[in-house]
């Protein structure tokens, strides 16, 4: 009984550890397979949503995603994941890149490795028109937002008084709002601009020039895959300097979209 016990142990390690040398290098394994298998949302318009007509997953994030498998000569693989689900998925090797709308902080840094920012936004707030002129509104009140992102610390920092209601996606959360059942729901400008240009209730609500937060996106990757993460920095930087990374912007967020940015799309070196 030992012994098979000491035998299935070491099954076990040689398959932690085959899995652990996978991961450290998913530059080679990608081309080898090649398949890039992709973490992205699919419910969040401009960034990853479900196209009516095509029945496929688009966005922003899709179209990113896309150029970095084109520069790898491998086929994409889109798996749809949550705010909550992204960065188990990654690590446990069920995708090889997150590119959902994540921001880089500290805290994630210590667990995964981040692309240079390819997107910069700010957290703030829909609201009923009128409703919302300050954080100050907001104090002792009900928000809405998505489990597993920044924006539940975030506004618990912000808004200590405030309940903050985490619901398993964006959408879920401006239903709620719109059911009279939170006050506000928070996550980056970028999101929620996105989910007000497709509610037919629109007018109803805003978003108030009230930001509490800074909000860069990183494409996640395993956090020692050195190789990997050098790759995906070189090649968006490359997309800036040809002017692909522009024209995947202006496709989503220029004149003529539902959602008209008015940041300037720059990728940004600094980790």
């Amino acid at each position: 009984m030992k012994r098979l016990a000491t035998f299935v142990i070491g099954l076990a390690l040689v398959g932690f550890m085959g899995k652990a040398a996978l991961a450290a290098d998913t530059l080679a394994e990608v081309k080898k397979k090649g398949v890039l298998v992709v973490g992205v949302k699919d419910s969040l318009q401009p960034f990853g949503y479900v196209d009516e007509k095509s029945r496929e997953i688009v966005g922003y994030d899709v179209d990113i995603a896309r150029a970095i498998a084109k520069k790898l000569g491998a086929k994409l693989e889109l798996k749809p994941v949550t705010s909550a689900s992204r960065m188990p998925q990654l690590m446990e090797g069920n995708i090889d890149i997150i590119a959902a709308t994540m921001t880089k902080n500290p805290e994630r840094a210590k667990q995964i490795g981040f692309s240079h920012t390819y997107f910069a936004t700010g957290q703030k707030f829909i609201a009923r028109k009128g409703a919302v002129r300050s954080v100050n509104d907001l104090a002792g009140k009900k928000i809405g937002t998505a489990k597993g992102s920044t924006s539940e610390q975030n506004v618990k920092k912000a808004i200590p008084t405030s309940t903050v209601l985490s619901f398993d996606d964006y959408p879920q959360a401006f239903l709620a709002l719109q059911q009279g059942k939170v006050a506000a729901v928070t996550t980056d400008e970028a999101i929620l601009a996105g989910i007000l240009a497709k509610a037919p209730n629109r007018a109803q609500f805003e978003i108030p020039n009230v930001q509490i937060s800074e909000e860069p996106y990183g494409l996640g990757m395993r956090k020692d895959d050195a190789r990997f993460i050098a790759f995906v920095d070189k090649t968006l930087l490359e997309m800036e300097k040809s002017g692909e990374a522009k024209k995947i912007f202006d496709k989503w967020f220029g004149p003529g979209t539902a959602f008209h940015m008015t940041r300037t799309f720059k990728i940004t070196a600094g980790k």
